[in-house]
């Protein structure tokens, strides 16, 4: 007796300005996910949005007024009902974002997503285990993508206190305990030593100023010049005897 496999239906729809990966780029990845996870399902829904669309969904769905990388909503059909496992909504925006400062492409960032948005419509909660969602995401990029997870990816679901740590390669790593608390005093003794080496601003050349109202001091004129007066030209005398 062979096994059937069910049909599985994806819906595509886009309110992004940007352009997202399609069909022929994870339809693989999500038949994949559904063989893997939810072999009962026979739809799903795939949403690309911009920031402020997210912001708005993560509004009113979450109370959080912040745009965010994916959200999830699982369906709960009725019994007799079409099985849709639910919703998957992606931030093309921050998606892009993320990709850029990793050094991967939009369509690496947003495979993550999937997979994380995927195991969400499953039940899968990383705020509420002790990380079993985000080992057996990391597990999932492996086999399915065969690549290792990015390194964003550590960075959801993480203990209080831990912290990135970025390595001589440019990778980052989650780490806790002592090695969080060391990072945080590096980060001090560094940020104390450009406070000490920052040189004191020179002090500005004060400029005497006239007081309001006061008026201007006038240069002192010069004294009037006496008129010269000419001595008249006593008449000569001729020789002449009249």
């Amino acid at each position: 007796m062979t096994e059937t496999t069910l049909p599985f239906q994806i819906d595509w729809s886009s309110r992004s300005k940007m352009r997202g990966p399609g069909e022929q780029s994870l339809g693989k990845l999500l038949h994949g996910l559904r063989d893997r996870l939810a072999p009962n399902a026979q739809g799903i829904s795939l949403t690309y949005v911009d920031d402020r669309g997210m912001r708005k969904l993560n509004r009113e769905h979450r109370g959080k007024n912040a745009a965010t990388d994916v959200l999830s909503f699982p369906s709960d059909p009725e019994k007799g009902a079409f099985p849709h496992l639910g919703d998957i909504v992606i931030s093309l925006p921050t998606a892009d974002k993320m990709a850029r400062k990793f050094g991967v492409s939009r369509r690496r960032e947003v495979e993550t997503l999937v997979i994380h948005g995927f195991l969400h419509l499953c039940g899968q909660d990383h705020e509420k285990d002790r990380g079993e969602m985000m080992d057996l995401q990391a597990q999932l990029e492996r086999e399915l993508l065969e690549e290792e997870p990015l390194a964003m990816a550590l960075k959801r679901g993480r203990k209080p206190g831990s912290k990135v740590k970025k390595l001589k390669d440019g990778s980052r790593v989650v780490v806790t305990g002592r090695a969080a608390a060391a990072l945080v005093r590096k980060e001090r003794v560094k940020k104390e030593k450009k406070i000490k080496v920052r040189k004191a601003p020179k002090p500005k050349e004060t400029v005497a100023k006239r007081g309001p109202g006061r008026p201007r001091k006038e240069a002192a004129a010069a004294p009037p010049r006496r008129p010269v007066r000419r001595k008249r030209a006593t008449p000569t005398r001729s020789g002449v005897i009249a």
